[in-house]
């Protein structure tokens, strides 16, 4: 492998991070898991990236987006996007990577930087909620809508990632 190929390699696995991330905020982290495959496939000439992986995965992401709008439209609690937000989810990503991975070894990366990604998310959303007086409170429902959404989201980016890696590694 090239050092060009190889750099190539390094923005493709960190593309898929930042897809897993974006997906804890809500945003479009499964479109961009998608668009990163298939860039990869079209750039190593489709050899280990086939349209019908393609194909479940644009499936995969198309699923993911329209169950966070539907969630979105049903009002489901949002967290904001501040700085101690995203320092939260990127130190609980990082715990989480550091602990999974010993055990779990791949998978343990990919679902350690999800879950304490998550884990470090919540923890900060329920100090600022703890702050905040009792009628501008998310409810428990509300509290319990966003882990379901959050978490169906980052499951299926999961999903998608193992799925593709599973097909260029074999």
């Amino acid at each position: 492998m090239s050092s060009l190929a190889a750099a190539g390699f390094v923005v493709f696995i960190l593309l898929l991070f930042s897809g897993i991330y974006l997906s804890l905020f809500g945003w479009p982290g499964t479109i961009l898991i998608f668009l990163d495959v298939l860039f990869y496939a079209v750039f190593t000439g489709f050899a280990q990236v086939g349209w019908k992986m393609l194909l479940i995965l644009l499936v995969l992401a198309v699923f993911s987006e329209a169950a966070d709008w539907w969630a979105e439209s049903k009002n489901v609690h949002k967290i904001p996007a501040t700085a101690k937000s995203v320092r939260g989810a990127l130190l609980g990503s990082l715990a989480g990577m550091i602990l999974l991975t010993p055990s779990f070894w791949g998978p343990g990366i990919w679902g350690g930087f999800f879950l304490g990604g998550l884990a470090g998310l919540l923890i900060t959303e329920m100090i600022r909620q703890s702050r905040l007086k009792i009628p501008f409170q998310a409810s428990g429902r509300a509290f319990l809508a966003m882990i379901g959404q959050k978490t169906l989201k980052g499951f299926l980016s999961l999903v998608m990632i193992l799925f593709s890696l599973s097909g260029i590694y074999s």
